[in-house]
């Protein structure tokens, strides 16, 4: 039988672009896992993709998986768009590309040894594991500029 896990994750821009953020929490088993990472030059939408996809690689074996976010960007491109985005040869509706494509195909591939049920919860509205995603996610850009100041320093 596959485990259960409930991921939070949140991806959070100071700037659109500007240096970005993801976290994520796992929870199995009464046990805890976060992961949590930044880029210098990103978007949110980059960082909301990049929280879900670090999550499901960082489960190591197929898991039934409660994923919630509070990107309906993500919600909705991995449960509506994404299929339709492969059938029109990563064209949107109007014809043009779709942005992140790169990040959508790895979603994919991260996503398809596990069955996922993607949850939406409204951003900053009091979610423990929402809030807790979203302080890491800040973290990771607190330190990726902290480093940055002092590589300038040096």
């Amino acid at each position: 039988m596959a485990s259960k896990v409930l991921i939070y994750t949140d991806g959070a821009c100071r700037g659109n672009p500007g240096p970005g953020g993801w976290g994520a929490v796992l929870m199995a088993g009464g046990q805890e896992r976060t992961v949590s990472g930044a880029e210098p030059l990103t978007t949110n939408n980059r960082m909301e993709l990049l929280a879900a996809i670090s999550a499901l690689k960082a489960l190591t074996r197929p898991c039934v998986v409660e994923l919630v976010t509070d990107s309906q960007y993500l919600r909705r491109g991995v449960t509506e768009w994404l299929s339709q985005w492969k059938r029109r040869g990563w064209l949107t509706a109007a014809r043009k590309p779709v942005a992140n494509a790169d990040l959508w195909r790895e979603l994919e591939a991260a996503a398809e040894a596990h069955t996922i049920h993607w949850r939406w919860v409204k951003g900053h509205s009091g979610d423990a594991g929402n809030e807790r995603a979203d302080r890491l996610a800040n973290e990771a850009i607190d330190a990726l500029l902290k480093v940055r100041r002092q590589e300038r320093i040096s």
